[in-house]
């Protein structure tokens, strides 16, 4: 993993103006001529790599964004992951596209590696990188790169995204725009400043001795204990987008353990990580959503989810996948892990209550 450009990511949380230098190096390691986020709520925000942002100054302004059916694909993909053109249409397909045919090609562009992210708070999310039409589609390896960085650039866009890709002044402004619960913490997880909103949650997040915070969910406590532990450490295999459950076990929030890093403490102080509560509003997001937005599961690891929510069993699903059962049960182990789950039936009953309530 490249630590710096990991902390450039969480950096540019709140510091938006970090981010075109940060997609112009993570469009180099898909070698592509540069990278673009754009965010959509209520209205349209987005930002670009300094060397295509002329291009889609003019994608946007002249009315192509709205032709183009890329983010449409992107959007509605189940797995957790970026996916290119070939993914989703013949070069037949990619040669009469007008988007493509009349926009990209005459510019230079006609590939790209995109992945969406929809989150509960009604934020829509995409990442791409855009590579020139001489250097041919973007390859797996520079994929697999990519997916390397997407929970990352995921938790750190949702919080651009609710503050529109602009900087805050300070931390109070920057809670209080993110129209979330969030909580400012040191190391220790004692709590710096919390936003209004976190005060109203007393069912899920307590303030213990020394001004420590507590998720009353005791799992969900310890995986934050865990995460700001790993942070300390200077680790980056840890999980850091976990279930908080309610008195009843079921699913009331997904917590983000968001580190401060770099020129974020201008905004944040010397406070050491932002805590996001981001309400499960099962009425309008699909378990899928869910699993593939906010519990960092890797492409293998969602299909195995999918599969132990549907019913399946670990024989089946490896079968259905053409991959050793040894396989899925390591898949399903970190599946457990990041969603919380002791057993198989108890992640099979989380997203079975977090899908009960969603319209297909």
């Amino acid at each position: 993993m490249h630590d710096d450009l990991v902390d450039r990511i969480y950096e540019c949380s709140v510091v938006p103006e970090a981010w075109p230098a940060v997609l112009d190096d993570m469009a180099a390691l898909a070698g592509s001529s540069g990278g673009l986020l754009f965010s959509a709520r209520r209205a349209l925000n987005w930002t670009a790599s300094e060397r295509v942002a002329d291009v889609f100054a003019d994608y946007v302004n002249d009315g192509w964004f709205g032709k183009c059916s890329r983010r449409t694909c992107l959007m509605s993909h189940e797995d957790p992951a970026f996916f290119v053109e070939h993914d989703f249409w013949s070069d037949e397909q990619i040669d009469a596209d007008p988007v493509y045919r009349d926009f990209f090609r005459p510019r230079g562009l006609g590939w790209s590696a995109g992945t969406g992210l929809t989150v509960p708070t009604g934020d829509n999310i995409v990442f791409s990188v855009e590579r020139a039409f001489t250097a041919g589609p973007v390859d797996r390896a520079s994929v697999a790169r990519l997916n390397a960085l997407r929970p990352h650039l995921a938790r750190s866009a949702l919080v651009s995204a609710r503050l529109q890709l602009r900087r805050a002044a300070g931390a109070t402004e920057a809670l209080t725009a993110l129209q979330l619960p969030a909580f400012l913490l040191r190391e220790s997880g004692e709590v710096a400043e919390a936003s209004s909103l976190a005060r109203t949650l007393p069912e899920q997040a307590l303030w213990g001795a020394k001004g420590r915070l507590h998720l009353t969910d005791r799992i969900a406590d310890k995986a934050l204990a865990d995460a700001l532990a790993m942070l300390a450490s200077g680790g980056e295999d840890s999980v850091r987008s976990f279930p908080v459950r309610d008195a009843d076990g079921q699913p009331a929030s997904v917590a983000h353990v968001i580190p401060v890093r770099r020129s974020a403490h201008d905004v944040f102080g010397d406070n050491f990580a932002l805590l996001l509560l981001i309400p499960v509003a099962t009425e309008r997001t699909p378990s899928a959503t869910l699993m593939k937005s906010l519990f960092d599961l890797t492409p293998s690891e969602a299909r195995v989810a999918r599969g132990i929510a549907a019913g399946d069993t670990p024989e089946t699903i490896a079968a259905a996948g053409d991959v050793a059962i040894s396989t899925v049960r390591t898949q399903l182990r970190r599946v457990l892990e990041k969603t919380g789950c002791a057993r198989q039936a108890d992640l099979a009953a989380l997203l079975a209550r977090i899908g009960a309530t969603t319209p297909g």
